[in-house]
């Protein structure tokens, strides 16, 4: 039996755990790098060998259990792979536990917040990410990954961090006073605090991994220069995890490539990072 990051069956079953982890190797609409399909299997790799003590918080997050619940593997098209994410990600919440995915490109999360707003009311969707993701439609599709959050900005409250591309026609879908471009967070030290007061109540995190400076995270399939770095990211989600009730994550847009490793490992530490700062907060 295959678990997540090696651990212990014990640890691994659905009864015995607090988190449920979907994998969805799409990579359907991606225009430029290709790759992201292989992303899960990348990002499982890599957990397998990092060490599952976590220092920070001195815990170890995979003694609350992660149960691996499977792939969504439809691909035949954008809308239909959205359709199955949504109806595994209904399935799996009805749990009630942590709903967590890992893409593939970023179009696998519209079916996911979908299922997610439908469940919790007053979601927010705090998305990191280069791109604002807001196209209504992209190379006619409404589930292509430059639309993303489309749906998610007109159900719920669409908060954006670390945002430094876009296509101009998106400015009028851009949320008014929640957008944290990545030019301007260079140049503010509270901009943690500052995102924080537009997180409120049930939260779902949705991060491309191209938020991230390409420097740190190379293996996206845009990376874009300028992006967050490490240290202040996991300031920034350990408070929302503190402050608010995160009911589900998913991460993104890993890509392989001959130097995917430093960015698979990342993946893995984020991911478990994320782990521990929810459960420190709900024991």
């Amino acid at each position: 039996m295959k678990t997540y990051a090696g651990i212990p069956e014990e640890n691994a079953s659905l009864e015995n755990s607090k988190v449920v982890l979907v994998t969805v190797p799409y990579d359907g609409t991606s225009t430029w790098g290709k790759g992201a399909d292989k992303g899960p299997e990348l990002f499982l790799d890599a957990s397998e060998n990092m060490e599952l003590y976590d220092i920070e918080t001195g815990t170890e997050p995979y003694l609350e259990g992660v149960y691996l619940a499977g792939e969504v593997s439809e691909n035949s098209s954008p809308e239909a792979m959205t359709e199955a994410v949504y109806q595994k990600t209904k399935e799996l919440l009805e749990t009630d536990k942590l709903f967590t995915l890992f893409g593939g490109e970023h179009s696998v999360s519209i079916g996911s917040i979908r299922a997610v707003g439908e469940k919790y009311d007053n979601l927010t969707v705090l998305q990191l990410d280069a791109h604002t993701d807001l196209r209504p439609e992209f190379h006619g599709s409404t589930s292509n990954h430059a639309c993303a959050v489309f749906e998610a900005n007109q159900k719920h409250n669409l908060v954006q961090v670390g945002i430094r591309s876009m296509d101009v026609e998106e400015n009028q879908y851009l949320p008014e006073g929640r957008v944290f471009f990545a030019h301007e967070i260079a140049n503010n030290e509270n901009w943690v605090n500052d995102v924080l007061e537009k997180v409120s109540g049930n939260v779902y995190i949705t991060i491309d991994l191209d938020a991230f400076d390409p420097s740190i995270a190379p293996s996206t399939g845009t990376p874009e220069p300028g992006g967050l770095q490490w240290y202040p990211t996991l300031e920034l989600l350990r408070k929302v995890f503190e402050k608010c009730n995160v009911v589900a994550f998913d991460i993104v847009e890993l890509m392989d490539s001959p130097y995917s490793k430093p960015t698979a490992f990342l993946a893995a530490k984020l991911y478990y990072k994320m782990l521990a700062y929810y459960h420190i907060n709900r024991d």
